[in-house]
């Protein structure tokens, strides 16, 4: 028997967990009018936003303009925030599902992969996750400690994220000081004592994942010089088609770039960023501490498209006192939420979770969780949408909640001692921290521990 979820009597109640961006862009979709329905926003941080406010580059502020989109959202009556409560934790998801008539869960993936090398636990390895939360401010991660007093440090992988990592670590504190990075990582970064970051790509310049605007920003450093080997830029046929593909334009457009760092002259600005290609690290070395990082050369097989890269055996070192590894991220499991442990996701089809192959009634997955991390902030937005999609056409056959009233929700927190953080709590903090910023010449200082954000409140 249908029940009339989604209808002006019954609206659909739907948790969200998690508020970066294809958590609010699922929220838009499902209260653009299709179906009636309330929105019910969860996330353990007090602040909203996730990757766009701890993920995103404090250089690059235009990309995080989004969230004036995302504060509109907010602002629709059937849109409530949860901030400050951890799913899992401070209320599970059995319990949930007493308020709500469907939980979609957009919590990223928050973990990184290993290299699967020797060494790699090494003091001096890090992740390029803990480094990034760490200068933007996330509280997790406010209190690592990173040793920038060598001259030579690695990245491992060339995706943006690599790029935003290596491209913080080449700049002068004067280039970040009016920005929103983290007071104590520009302190930390003012006395970096680094001279060469070295980019590691397991295949060629023809399947890098970075994109052209973070390739060419780095010919526009102040004080760094971007080091291309010419040989790299000798592609075999596979890779020229790729390069020639006219549905993947960015591929040759960087190309043109590298091309350019590769006729350019010596290093000459002080600093120098290193482009590898067709290397992959095999074993990190040092005693106590990371020393020196060998490389194994690669060469290309397969088609074009779908290009492998095989080891040869000839191997290479370089001396490092610090490495970052950014070879792709995970999700993490969430109690009572099937997991793929493979791939690191929620295992769904279009979005609906399943469990050996079942659908799970009630229970939705979008973004990074759901497909693994691919694509850059807009492409959350097709991925919600679908995912909403199939959520409003299995609404009239879900099980209707037993308590539909976010008010239940609240008190049942409250009587555990939680301190919910409304999105009108949160504005609250937003105009503190832009307040705090504008005294120091920034867009904002974030404040880094949660104990601070609720002391304004």
């Amino acid at each position: 028997m249908p029940s009339n979820l989604g209808t002006v009597q019954r609206p659909l109640r739907v948790a969200i967990v998690g508020s970066g961006p294809s958590g609010f862009y699922a929220a838009e979709e499902l209260l653009s009018g299709k179906i009636s329905s309330k929105v019910d926003m969860y996330d353990r941080l007090p602040a909203p936003f996730g990757l766009v406010r701890y993920g995103v580059a404090p250089d690059h502020p235009k990309i995080k303009n989004v969230i004036k989109i995302f504060e509109k959202i907010a602002a629709h009556p059937d849109f409530l925030f949860f901030g400050n409560v951890k799913i899992g934790g401070d209320i599970g998801v059995p319990e949930l599902q007493k308020y709500y008539d469907a939980i979609l869960f957009t919590c990223g993936a928050q973990t990184d992969n290993k290299l699967g090398v020797p060494g790699e636990d090494l003091a001096g390895s890090y992740t390029a996750t803990e480094f990034v939360a760490w200068y933007n401010g996330h509280p997790d991660y406010r209190d690592r400690k990173f040793d920038l007093s060598h001259e030579v440090a690695v990245v491992v992988g060339q995706g943006n994220v690599a790029m935003d990592v290596s491209r913080i670590l080449s700049k002068t504190a004067d280039e970040l000081k009016n920005t929103d990075i983290a007071a104590h990582a520009l302190d930390v970064l003012a006395q970096s004592k680094i001279k060469e970051v070295h980019l590691i790509g397991r295949r060629g310049p023809a399947q890098a994942a970075f994109t052209p605007p973070e390739i060419k920003e780095f010919g526009e450093l102040t004080h760094c010089d971007p080091i291309v080997d010419p040989k790299d830029l000798n592609l075999n046929p596979e890779s020229e088609a790729e390069i020639n593909d006219p549905n993947y334009a960015a591929k040759k457009k960087n190309f043109e770039i590298l091309k350019t760092y590769a006729a350019g002259s010596a290093a000459q600005k002080g600093k120098k960023f290193l482009v590898h290609f067709f290397k992959s690290p095999k074993e990190l070395k040092g005693n106590s501490h990371l020393e020196r990082v060998v490389l194994e050369k690669n060469k290309l097989s397969g088609a074009a498209g779908k290009q492998k890269a095989e080891g040869t055996g000839q191997l290479e070192e370089i001396k490092c006192g610090l490495l970052f590894r950014s070879v792709g991220y995970r999700g993490v499991p969430i109690p009572g939420v099937p997991f793929e442990e493979k791939r690191g996701t929620f295992p769904n089809q279009a979005g609906r979770i399943t469990n050996n192959g079942q659908i799970v009634p009630g229970l939705y997955a979008s973004g990074w969780i759901k497909r693994g991390p691919s694509g850059v902030i807009g492409t959350n937005k097709p991925d919600s949408v679908e995912t909403v999609q199939n959520m409003i056409a299995d609404a009239a056959n879900l099980k209707p909640c037993e308590k539909p009233d976010s008010q239940a929700v609240s008190a049942f927190l409250k009587g555990k001692g939680v301190r919910i953080v409304t999105f009108e709590d949160w504005k609250k903090i937003d105009a503190a921290e832009i307040a705090n910023g504008q005294k120091a010449g920034k867009p904002r200082e974030k404040f880094t521990q949660v104990k601070d954000m609720l002391s304004v409140l």
